[in-house]
């Protein structure tokens, strides 16, 4: 029986997790500050890691939070915003647990489609003129999961102004931002919006440090973080200090700046192994190459059926996940291909396989 592999999960392999300074970093922690991190603490977070994320960010610490991993941030803000009925405006495709989560509360899902360089701002723009009024749009601006593009520059100063003049938030969905492999960071939209109170801003360790340190944190309005600061309060009393306390050591021992270099060189060797897989064993796939993140989009011709690809390969002991899980309806002959857990050579195995498979068909 071959090896399975699996291009399903967006995680980081263990060769490319900096597990000496993970060791280093909790030794500090609990050498430097053992009240602070074995102690309840706040619902806000551990307050060194709290206050670091401020200062990144140019806010104050009353605008932050710090959470057990973004999708708990997610769902705090979820719960604070959305009601059944509510409208909220999100890419498609979108990450396949924000939209269970937003389906799930009752939100009326307007999916708009997602372009290369981010949503199409301007059939946004139509809705909006149709009567469209979102409670929030929800952007993952760069590597977008699952498609892997990068909203442009243009694009994110567009939705600003169309969310200062409908008045709706933007939810910035934003743990990938770090991984950037080619091409030019791009400012956030929570530091274009200025003090403009139209930007919730969310990320997460988990992509940078490792994904069982469970640290994510949301930036934005202050009344709104006090809001679910209180829920987080009535739901936990306090996050994880300990893994918090772990990731404030990795952050300020400058750990984390040689973690994202060994991340991101790698996953660019990732790319280009996938990129001449594809094109040399399944030519009629079609894709963009992301210039960072975890993801990648495939589409494959008209008519091909993706759930029936999924079971094949899976016979081939082959992985991934079909592009229908991002969207409401369709997407029945795209997949969402995850490079971050496969070697180089695991890279090219899998693909070989899943070009047969596609054959097979």
């Amino acid at each position: 029986m071959a090896d399975s592999i699996s291009f399903a999960r967006g995680a980081p392999s263990l060769d490319i997790i900096d597990i000496e300074g993970l060791k280093a970093s909790a030794t500090e922690s609990f050498s430097e500050d053992p009240g602070g991190v074995t102690g309840y603490g706040t619902a806000g977070g551990y307050a060194p890691l709290r206050k670091w994320i401020a200062e990144r960010h140019g806010v104050g610490v009353e605008q932050v939070i710090v959470t057990n991993g973004s999708m708990q941030a997610d769902a705090f803000l979820f719960d604070e915003l959305v009601q059944a009925g509510d409208s909220v405006a999100v890419e498609r495709p979108t990450y396949d647990r924000t939209l269970l989560g937003l389906l799930e509360r009752g939100a009326d899902v307007k999916m708009i489609e997602l372009e290369p360089d981010g949503i199409d701002t301007a059939a946004l723009r139509a809705e909006l003129e149709a009567g469209l009024r979102p409670r929030f749009a929800h952007i993952i601006p760069n590597f977008q999961n699952p498609a892997g593009y990068t909203l442009s520059q243009a694009k994110r100063e567009e939705l600003l102004a169309l969310a200062a003049e409908y008045d709706f938030l933007i939810f910035e969905d934003d743990p990938y931002i770090e991984i950037r492999f080619t091409g030019e960071p791009l400012p956030t939209m929570l530091s274009l919006d200025g003090d403009g109170g139209h930007v919730v801003y969310a990320s997460s360790f988990s992509k940078t440090v490792c994904p069982g340190i469970r640290v994510g944190y949301l930036v934005g309005p202050a009344p709104l973080i006090k809001e679910i600061t209180t829920a987080a309060t009535n739901t936990y009393i306090s996050p994880d200090m300990v893994a918090q306390g772990i990731v404030y050591q990795f952050c300020v021992s400058g750990r984390i700046e040689q973690s994202v270099k060994t991340v991101s060189a790698a996953l660019a060797d990732r790319v280009a192994a996938l990129t001449a897989a594809l094109d040399e064993h399944l030519p009629d796939a079609k894709y963009n190459a992301p210039e960072g993140g975890y993801f990648m989009w495939v589409e494959l011709p008209e008519g091909t059926d993706v759930a029936a690809l999924e079971q094949a390969a899976a016979e081939r002991d082959v992985v991934f996940v079909k592009g229908e899980d991002f969207v409401i309806e369709g997407a029945t002959n795209q997949l969402r291909l995850a490079y971050s857990g496969v070697t180089p050579a695991q890279i090219s195995e899998g693909i070989e396989r899943l070009a047969d498979a596609y054959r097979s068909l």
